[in-house]
């Protein structure tokens, strides 16, 4: 079984917020998949389904962002998972708006959350960065990260979650650079390979005007009387 955590705070006040995007995530791989209902267990609300050939169990904290590990270690022993089984999607500032990134283990850069989760399982977890941007100053962050996505972002904020989505399965069997491939062709789909290349399409059939004229001057007087 893999354990798919998107970090966020409960309620409909965060629902829309920046530091929500994990728990979006979540939202569209639930809605796209046909997992079972949320329920109520583990300080937090779960559901379950199959991606692929895993078993994967969604979960999304209630006990907000700061004490995220809670949740996670509860359900993790439960069901008697190592670091290895999680996969953590989250809000990433140092990354620009729409860009995706895979990483297994590492620190938690100054993130609350992730700090949490340290804190009761250890770094060895495997994490989805999902770029939100920087405000420019630090002493913004708290600020920036709980006001909602402005309405310009929906576009890439909805082919992003769309390709987490198509991109789940290989992310529960551990291929990272398929789920990443899946992201791109949503975010950045490639140009159509039937359109013509400019030059081909600036080619005109060659005609007689265009030929050179090899007529005799009394050929060309006769021809102007005919």
């Amino acid at each position: 079984m893999k354990l798919f955590v998107g970090l966020g705070n409960p309620g409909s006040k965060y629902a829309r917020n920046r530091h929500n995007i994990g728990f979006m995530a979540l939202d569209e791989i639930a809605s796209a998949h046909g997992f079972s209902p949320w329920k109520s267990k583990f300080q937090a609300e779960i559901c379950d389904g199959t991606l692929g050939d895993s078993k994967v169990l969604l979960l999304k904290p209630q006990t907000f962002m700061n004490n995220s590990g809670q949740s996670v270690g509860e359900a993790m022993r439960f069901y008697k998972l190592t670091p290895a089984d999680v996969v953590v999607l989250h809000d990433e500032l140092d990354l620009a708006p729409g860009k995706c990134r895979v990483k297994q283990g590492g620190g938690h850069a100054g993130h609350n959350g992730l700090r949490s989760i340290h804190a009761h399982i250890g770094a060895d977890y495997g994490r989805v960065r999902l770029g939100i941007g920087h405000p420019g100053h630090k002493d913004a962050v708290s600020g920036y990260v709980l006001r909602d996505f402005p309405k310009a972002d929906e576009t890439w904020l909805d082919d992003l979650m769309r390709g987490i989505s198509d991109g789940a399965a290989a992310l529960a069997a551990g291929d990272g650079g398929k789920f990443m491939n899946a992201v791109s062709l949503r975010v950045a789909p490639p140009r159509s390979s039937t359109s013509k290349p400019k030059e081909q399409k600036a080619q005109k059939p060659e005609n007689a005007a265009s030929k050179e004229d090899t007529r005799s001057p009394m050929e060309k007087l006769m021809d102007k009387f005919r």
